[in-house]
Parts: C-alpha cells; sequence; structure tokens
C-alpha cells in the first residue's frame, strides 16, 4: 500500500505545478490549505456515512477519496508519506500497531441523544458526526 500512496503523492507533486484548468488537483492546491482540509474533512464524514449505511462499494470509493485528499494536504503541508510512515513505525513500538496514541490532557464526552439510551463513553473528538457535517456546510465552496 505504501507503494501505492508513493506513486499517488508523486503525481499530486508533479500536478500542483501545472497552470492547466483542466487539473483538479492543481486547482485544489491554488485554493489553499483551509479549502484542503475542509475537503479533506468533507470526504471523510462521507466515507463515514457510507459504512453506517453499510454500503461497501461506496465506502471504498469515498475511502480512496479520503486518501486522495489526504495525499493533497500532505503535499500542502510539507510532509512526506514517509513522515508518516516514520510516526507508524514509532507508535508501532510504542503500543502495537493497532492502537491509537491517547491524546494527552483531551478528553470529551460522547452523549446519545437516543431516548432511553445511557450517556456514551469517554473519548477524544468533540465532534459527532451531524454536527461535523453542519460545521462543514457553513463554509461556503
Amino acid at each position: 500500500m505504501s507503494d501505492s500512496i508513493q506513486r499517488l503523492y508523486d503525481a499530486i507533486l508533479a500536478e500542483r505545478e501545472r497552470d492547466d484548468a483542466s487539473s483538479r488537483t492543481a486547482k485544489l492546491m491554488r485554493e489553499g490549505t483551509p479549502k484542503i482540509a475542509k475537503k479533506l474533512a468533507e470526504e471523510a464524514v462521507e466515507v463515514g456515512h457510507e459504512a453506517i449505511l453499510n454500503k461497501r462499494g461506496a465506502t471504498i470509493e469515498e475511502s480512496a477519496d479520503v486518501l486522495y485528499n489526504l495525499a493533497v494536504l500532505w503535499a500542502d503541508a510539507g510532509i512526506r508519506p514517509e513522515d508518516i510512515w516514520a510516526e507508524m513505525t514509532r507508535r508501532e513500538a510504542m503500543m502495537g500497531i493497532a492502537e491509537k496514541l491517547p491524546k494527552s490532557g483531551t478528553t470529551m464526552v460522547f452523549r446519545s441523544k437516543k431516548p432511553g439510551k445511557k450517556a456514551g463513553k469517554r473519548g477524544t473528538s468533540r465532534f459527532g458526526l451531524r454536527r461535523l457535517t453542519r460545521w462543514l456546510r457553513s463554509f461556503k465552496s
């Protein structure tokens, strides 16, 4: 998989310099970091939504969009895929490959809005899916 990500990243680097109006990658990068981050967040919400709906094919397609937009964000920020792989190796040594490192000093409470449900578990995110979607829609494309 890292070879595929590297090829994608290299293609993005090549595209970002194009002055061709047909290059969606170049256009996105000209629009800057806020637009790139917004696109990544939108795609992340979409992949989560498709997964909730149990739509395997759409989840795969949206996952590819997330990876593309993530690679665009990396290129924009001057982050190389090998920087990410080094962090993954560091985390694996500390916690194991399947564990996410806890954020220090951050705890947020997830609460269910459904009647009769108990309060949710503690987590590290402050946005629910609906709240994140509303927040993203507040930015005009």
